[in-house]
């Protein structure tokens, strides 16, 4: 029997899970979740945390993150210590990342040498593999593939845009989705490579190279276009599809479009991330442009309100944030928005920016499912992560939901100088956060330390409950 002193107990608060709210003692046994017990029915412990007022959430997931990011042109300055850190005062407690395809070498050699990097996390982690070159053969990509899911990892991800350097056409994408083994997913970034192409060289035979016209040069039509042309030829090919950050309506309309006919519902999902839920393109004329490029860019009001409306009546399958440290210097380095490094930092507001949008308008558990059950069901990690159940990881945030306050840049932990919410009021803030049964943020004071945290193999990608 484990020894009292393994024992910890979280007493007092409402046990949030992917299916109910209910009140609950959550007893700890070492690293994991041992029970679920009646108030003041767990046994003898070593230690008693009161959340006394305030929800027990499952760690959360951000499924799309990218931290120490090197695209070959620009480079974010954040460590693996620093970006799990800002992620952990977060409520987060898995990141899943990516490695890139090294090309002409194995997919294990990119998941090697990205593991090495991701030494020094303070939370767990997992990847997505970019596949860059796919092999030719159908054989020898099958192989590759089937070697990937052994190493744990079940998700790959794929580009329709940013060519040469990630780009694949459509013969690419289609010989992928055929080869793809059971129990693999395929993320897309979904843009029509050539309508991005021709908008931007028209803004620059115009001389429009400003901060201010980057939305105008990945119009809408570009990620619904390729949004239709994916999930089709995911359709041909029988694939699992996940698509990336939608940031239009019709982004979301056209997945639930495929999903909604016979067969598909388990075929094709979608996220979406704050940035598109809360900013929209009227940021491009402000005083500060710079700090919102990012791919796809924000879009104009319409949209912000309708992927609200998709994300609390279900229709999209997980929130994520896509963040990316670069630092206002790095943005204003270059008058260009064809210069400019795209991205926005994002993993530490997750969770109470999405609480303060979507706690009256919908079902909390449905809520948090988006940001815990959900990923860790797609990427292979469930009920490991994403679950409060006896066995599970003791990752566990302590939410109260009762103070106000402003979201600062000055408060939070990136290294990019900035938040593109400033000035925004949150509902509720993370009080404590747990990986593992070991308590590394409380009270706004960290308490983890530098590569505690562990790589996470993930199985099969699975259905969603």
């Amino acid at each position: 029997m484990t020894d009292r002193q393994e024992r910890m107990v979280i007493t007092g608060g409402q046990v949030v899970t992917g299916n109910e709210v209910l009140h609950a003692d959550v007893l700890i046994e070492g690293e994991r979740v041992a029970a679920l017990a009646q108030p003041g029915q767990g046994g003898p412990v070593a230690r008693t945390i009161d959340a006394a007022g305030c929800y027990v959430f499952p760690g959360i997931i951000d499924a799309h993150t990218h931290i120490a990011l090197d695209t070959g042109i620009y480079r974010t300055p954040d460590t693996w210590e620093s970006g799990t850190r800002a992620a952990a005062f977060g409520g987060v407690t898995t990141v899943i990342d990516f490695a890139n395809q090294i090309k002409g070498r194995p997919l294990a050699e990119a998941l090697d040498a990205r593991r090495q990097e991701a030494a020094d996390a303070v939370i767990d982690y997992a990847f997505h593999m970019v596949i860059l070159e796919p092999e030719r053969e159908p054989d020898a990509l099958r192989a590759a593939l089937l070697s990937l899911m052994d190493l744990g990892v079940p998700s790959i991800k794929l580009f329709t845009t940013y060519r040469p350097n990630y780009y694949l056409d459509d013969a690419a994408i289609l010989h992928i989705f055929r080869t793809m083994p059971p129990g693999m997913i395929a993320m897309v970034h979904c843009e029509n490579d050539s309508i991005v192409t021709d908008a931007t060289q028209r803004l620059v035979e115009q001389g429009k190279t400003g901060w201010r016209y980057h939305g105008q040069s990945r119009p809408e039509e570009a990620e619904a276009e390729a949004v239709s042309r994916v999930v089709y030829l995911a359709g041909l090919a029988q694939a699992r599809v996940y698509v990336v950050h939608c940031s239009t309506a019709m982004a979301v309309s056209e997945v639930n479009r495929v999903r909604s006919r016979d067969g598909h519902r388990n075929q094709v999902y979608c996220e979406t991330c704050p940035q598109y839920l809360l900013l929209h393109d009227g940021v491009y004329g402000e005083q500060t442009p710079e700090r919102y490029i990012l791919q796809p860019p924000l879009r104009g009001y319409r949209h912000t309100e309708s992927l609200r409306h998709y994300v609390s009546s279900g229709q999209v399958d997980v929130l994520s944030t896509d963040t990316c440290d670069y630092t206002l210097m790095q943005k204003q380095q270059h008058p260009e928005f064809t210069r400019t490094p795209g991205g926005l930092p994002g993993v530490e507001t997750l969770l109470p920016l999405m609480y303060t949008v979507f706690h009256e308008q919908m079902n909390l558990p449905r809520l948090i499912r988006l940001m815990t059950e959900n990923p860790a069901r797609l990427f292979g990690l469930y009920p490991r992560k994403g679950a409060i159940l006896p066995g599970s990881d003791a990752d566990l945030v302590i939410y109260d939901p009762t103070p106000r306050s402003t979201v600062r840049s000055q408060d939070l932990h990136y290294l990019a100088g900035y938040t593109p919410y400033e000035g925004m009021i949150v509902q509720g803030r993370v009080r404590t956060v747990l990986s593992r049964g070991e308590v590394i943020v409380s009270d706004g004071a960290f308490l983890g330390s530098a590569g505690r945290g562990r790589f996470l193999p993930g199985g099969p990608s699975m259905d969603l409950a």
